[in-house]
């Protein structure tokens, strides 16, 4: 097997643009990432509208949110196993495209197997998007800038949470609730088209390549892995299970707080409908978007100095933001209930900023889409779970009324989050243990 020597990278592996091109790819991703959230997140804003003009309950209101993540987490893989076969450049304006059209549909909805398939097919098509954008952007930065690209790139993914959600509830408010989903869908049309101009396709592993990682681990360049061969890579220590199962603890509550929260500050503390589609993802996604640069700066340092350093950066984030988490819940004082949500949002940060930098650690370049589509798969499908337990919750719950029920089912995601940091702990323990046995090997 021909290895890439780390003296001299081979013509197809040396950058083929200018240096500062790889930081001009995550702007242009982060674009992209903008309203595939925006696009995903506007419904959940409109949900007293829906609840008011069509009737649904709480629990069918869930239904519609899961079909989203369902999709989303099932298809994954097969993304992530297409996007480490295919151009990816293609798998993400097209994937931009399809759901975008979808986007524009929802606001032709009448009835709920209507809503349940719009957003079933929202899913689909925005499944490509993270395995196949990850995995690009780790082929133009290495591991010292890597939890600062994608650091940069997950705040878009907060301004995305917060404006499609207050721009949602804002054009119901005042032009109906269809709107909104109209806009976001052509904007995001109109900015895929445009990217095709000016977004390119790296070589895989080139940001390796260059620094002489590959060479390192004797990683030949190119060569297309099978199933197999994937999946070993994947699973080769307990690691890579270990930080799928705490995205699932993490997502669980990020799911509950992205579907919940605007029907609970309507309900709880009575804000208008505009009002809380802002307060609802503000103070939490801003939080997280001002925390997570300095959280990817902080993973980039740590893991210079440290094994496992990306991964004890999230670990710290969890745990810290149990306590907040719980607080949200069970607050009757508005005032405290945004200072945990502000708290919340900067703790889950340090968390987001290393969902697949401290994953790549342990993947080499031509499983990366796969990697991130498993890696999708087990942390939406199973946090999926968490609106649909708040609706249920809500609904047959032991306290008299929906509004106490729902409020302890949220504050239950402090301890889940705490399994999460519990989950990541191991993971540092077994990346240690491995990284330690190859040294020696």
């Amino acid at each position: 097997m021909t290895t890439v020597q780390a003296s001299e990278p081979p013509p197809a592996t040396r950058p083929l643009v200018a240096p500062w091109y790889r930081w001009w790819v995550v702007a242009m991703l982060w674009f992209v990432c903008f309203f595939n959230y925006a696009d995903r997140q506007s419904i959940y804003s409109v949900f007293p509208k829906l609840k008011e003009e069509f009737g649904f309950d709480k629990v069918q209101l869930g239904l519609i949110g899961l079909a989203f993540m369902w999709v989303y987490a099932g298809g994954a893989p097969f993304a992530g196993f297409i996007c480490d076969h295919f151009r990816r450049k293609d798998l993400i304006l097209g994937g931009c495209l399809f759901w975008s059209f979808v986007t524009v549909t929802t606001g032709w909805c009448q009835k709920l197997w209507h809503f349940v398939t719009v957003r079933a097919l929202e899913g689909f098509g925005e499944t490509f998007y993270f395995p196949a954008s990850m995995s690009l952007v780790s082929d133009y930065h290495d591991r010292r800038t890597r939890s600062r690209a994608l650091s940069f790139h997950q705040s878009s993914v907060y301004i995305g949470t917060i404006l499609g959600s207050w721009l949602g509830a804002w054009f119901a408010e005042h032009l109906g609730w269809r709107v909104g989903f109209y806009f976001f869908g052509g904007m995001g049309a109109a900015l895929a088209l445009v990217l095709y101009r000016f977004l390119r396709e790296p070589v895989r592993g080139e940001a390796e390549a260059a620094s002489g990682e590959l060479a390192t681990h004797g990683v030949a360049l190119g060569e297309k892995l099978s199933v197999g061969e994937t999946l070993r890579i994947i699973f080769r220590t307990p690691t890579v299970p270990l930080l799928m199962l705490a995205f699932l603890a993490a997502n669980f509550v990020a799911t509950i707080f992205l579907t919940w929260t605007p029907t609970f500050l309507v309900e709880k503390f009575h804000f208008k409908l505009t009002s809380a589609g802002l307060s609802g993802s503000v103070f939490i996604h801003l939080a997280s978007a001002c925390s997570v640069p300095l959280a990817g700066w902080l993973a980039d340092r740590f893991a210079q100095r440290m094994v496992g350093g990306r991964m004890l950066v999230q670990a710290l984030g969890l745990f810290a933001g149990a306590t907040f988490v719980f607080l949200v819940g069970q607050t009757a004082s508005t005032t405290l209930l945004l200072f945990a949500m502000t708290v919340f949002g900067f703790c889950k940060g340090f968390y987001d900023s290393g969902i697949f930098a401290s994953l790549f650690d342990s993947i080499e370049p031509r499983a990366r889409g796969t990697a991130a589509g498993i890696m999708n798969t087990v942390g939406w499908g199973g946090g999926a779970l968490g609106p649909l337990f708040v609706g249920l919750a809500s609904k047959y719950g032991g306290k008299p009324t929906e509004v106490e029920n729902m409020s302890d089912a949220i504050a239950f995601g402090g301890v889940i989050y705490l399994i999460g940091a519990a989950l990541i702990g191991f993971a540092i323990f077994s990346f240690r243990k491995s990284s330690l046995g190859r040294q020696t090997a």
